[in-house]
Parts: C-alpha cells; structure tokens; sequence
C-alpha cells in the first residue's frame, strides 16, 4: 500500500489509505489518526434534569480514520479537507479544545489545525468527538503540557458527552450521559465488521423525539457477556424503532445485513450508520449502488 504526502494550505497532508498508523512526527509537525467507533447496544434509561438523558451502551471503537494535523503558528486557524464540516469554524470541537486548554495554559501558541475529514458525518459514529479527543492528546503530545490520561479525559468530557471515550480508546460499558465508563473485555478482531452509511440524514432531535426511557430489564454490562450468535436476541438499539419508521431505507440496510449472514446488526448511536458482525468479509455490492460500505472496520 503507497502513502504519499502533499501540500495543500500549506500543511502537511497524509494519505494513509488502510495502514494503520497511530501518529507521525516530522519536524514540528504531529498527525494523528481520529478513529471512529461503535455502539453495540443502546438504552436510554431516564431523562435528567440538566436536559440530557442517562444511557447505558457499549462502545467499541473501528477503524475508519480521520486524519488531524496540528503545526505551531502566528495565529489560531483551522482548514479542512476530504468530507463538508457543517457549521461555523469557531464550533467545531477541535478549535473549543484549543480554547478549553488555553485558559490553563496561557503560554499556550497559536496553532494551525487541519482535518482530513474521512469519517461519515451524522452517522453515529463519534467522529467529531474523535476528533476533539485526539486533538487534546495532540497538544499534549506535541506541546509537553504533561496532561495525565485522567486529565485529559476531564478536559474532554467537556467538549461532549462521548469525547472522554476517545482519550483511552478500548472498549468500555458506558453509562451516565455516555462519559462514565467500565472497562470491558470485548475482542471482535476474528470477525468482521462491515459498516454501511445510507444517504440519510438523522436529527438528534428526531432521535430523541420518540424515546421513552426505561431502565432494561437486563444490563448490557451483562449481555454483552453472552455468545456473539445470542446478541441479537437480547441487545437492542433504543432508537431503532423511531428511526426504522421515519426511514425505512436504514431499516431495509439492517435486514440486508441479516440476509447477508450477519451474527448481528444494529443501527450505530442515533443513526444513520448501521454494522453487521459477520465470520466473513460479506459480498455487499448490492448494498453498494445507494450506500457507502466500509469494509473490515
């Protein structure tokens, strides 16, 4: 596999196609390599009072990539590339982690950040709180600040309820908001995982807008324990049954999946990615016409 550098807004960009790298220092530059995750199961247990919902899930993180370059500058700058970044500059995570880390460390330079934005967008995924998450092990990194995992999961917690995953990045039972975590012993690496991301848009708000939150009868921290050809029994994904009625297109990738010989599926977060576990690498050209398909994540 060939991987090339080139030069676009003048800072450094890696095309890394599927090796998997964790970071590159050349110079006074550092690139890391965002990746996104899953979630296997998903129940929204009660509404708090500060507006959120409590959750239980399990995250797992896969790997498809972004790529987040970071370089000492005069001023304060964000590019990207790759993937449309929705909304102002000034909102995206990564620039609310320059200023989150700024206040405690006022010496702090200005930096130009570039993001190669490869990770689908409203997919469920995580990919912006990735992003933000490595972003501050970055800074850590490249500026010495001496930051314990601890402290950089606090920084990040701030910045969004599943950012803090992303610091340690295993797989964890998470609860509370979603920023609370267990670790878990969970190794799918003998199956394969197939990502599929339909053309669909899906709201937080729309998400939430069917839920009726319940405690589970039973805990993921529990089921979660149980044979891989059990999950799909017990391990379910709350905003399925909102979603699937509003798009039937999400439901109809999740029966494919199914019919494709998964062990199990399941729509990722509140949508609109959805994975299937499979003891094969599947033939999902069908799928491919109408639906980006990430193989082997």
């Amino acid at each position: 596999m060939n991987n090339f550098v080139t030069k676009k807004n003048n800072l450094l960009l890696v095309s890394y196609g599927c090796l998997k790298i964790d970071a590159v220092l050349i110079i006074s530059f550092m690139i890391l390599f965002p990746n996104a995750k899953i979630n296997i199961g998903l129940n929204i247990t009660e509404r708090r009072p500060d507006g959120y919902h409590n959750l239980e899930t399990i995250f797992y993180p896969i790997n498809i990539k972004d790529a987040l370059e970071v370089v000492a500058s005069e001023e304060l700058a964000f590019t990207s590339s790759g993937l449309d970044i929705p909304g102002r500059v000034e909102d995206n995570l990564c620039i609310k982690g320059y200023h989150l880390l700024k206040k405690d460390y006022p010496n702090l330079p200005p930096v130009k950040i570039h993001l190669h934005k490869n990770i689908p967008i409203g997919a469920g995924l995580g990919g912006g709180s990735a992003d933000a998450a490595f972003f501050i092990k970055l800074m850590n990194q490249q500026f010495k600040l001496g930051l314990s995992i601890d402290d950089m999961t606090n920084y990040a917690r701030k910045l969004g309820a599943d950012c803090a995953f992303f610091i340690e990045n295993k797989p964890v039972f998470a609860f509370e908001k979603g920023d609370e975590f267990e670790t878990i012993r969970l190794d799918l690496s003998k199956y394969k995982i197939v990502l599929v991301m339909p053309d669909v848009h899906v709201s937080t708000a729309e998400a939430f807008g069917g839920i009726k939150p319940a405690m589970p009868k039973d805990s993921l921290l529990e089921l979660i324990t149980e044979p891989i050809t059990e999950w799909r029994k017990f391990i379910k994904n709350d905003f399925e049954n909102t979603i699937f009625k509003n798009h039937v297109e999400i439901r109809g990738v999740k029966a494919s999946l199914y019919e494709a010989g998964a062990i199990y599926a399941s729509m990722s977060g509140s949508g609109a990615s959805v994975f299937g576990i499979f003891e094969h690498t599947p033939d999902l050209g069908f799928l491919e016409t109408d639906n980006e398909v990430f193989y082997d994540v």
